[in-house]
């Protein structure tokens, strides 16, 4: 068995066990795993798609196919930017396991 769906699965299921957790780090870090391992089935898709060069010379080498490569590149960039503004709303809402109410100046004893 290769090790490159075994990585993938790995990385599905910490990813879903992480999202199903309590805290909102651990979960954030569960949709980082999440994308990591859809990035490298997007990855392992394009690995077997192989095609000549388009300016055909006789003795063209057989190059890989770029487009899942630059989806992948794309998706890195996207899941960086994500991460970074969950994690920066994260820190900015403080503690997700208070359910403490703001005070609003209302008197709630009638």
């Amino acid at each position: 068995m290769s090790v490159l769906p075994l990585t993938v699965a790995a990385l599905v299921a910490g990813g879903t066990y992480l999202l199903l957790q309590a805290g909102l780090v651990r979960i954030i870090f569960g949709i980082t795993l999440l994308s990591h391992g859809a990035n490298l089935m997007l990855l392992a898709a394009g690995v077997s798609a192989w095609r000549t060069e388009p300016l055909g010379a006789e003795g063209s080498s057989r190059s890989a196919d770029p487009l899942p490569m630059a989806f992948v590149l794309t998706a890195i960039v996207i899941t960086l930017a994500v991460t970074v503004l969950m994690l920066a709303l994260a820190r900015i809402g403080g503690d997700d396991d208070t359910y403490q109410m703001p005070d609003t100046g209302e008197d709630h004893h009638g």
